[in-house]
């Protein structure tokens, strides 16, 4: 079992999706980013909106776009 930090699990809730370890973990086995070059908004795991989210925190530099970063880099190693 990974340890996530409590922004990485609010970020997941935030996107609706589970938010507990193992669901993180199985998201992220599922998940993996494996094309060079793509950006973590356009990965096809997410949803419209999960998208946009993303996007927009990222854009905006808000409070999300750490815990974005984060994922963004654990989905590609």
């Amino acid at each position: 079992m990974n340890y996530y930090s409590r922004e990485l699990k609010n970020l997941f809730q935030q996107l609706g999706l589970e938010n507990d370890s193992d669901s993180i973990d199985n998201f992220i086995d599922k998940n993996k980013i494996i094309t060079e070059g793509i950006h973590i908004a356009d990965a096809p795991c997410w949803t419209h909106s999960q998208s946009e989210f993303i996007r927009d925190s990222i854009f905006y530099d808000s409070e999300w776009s750490e815990p974005v970063d984060q994922l963004d880099i654990i989905l590609r190693n």
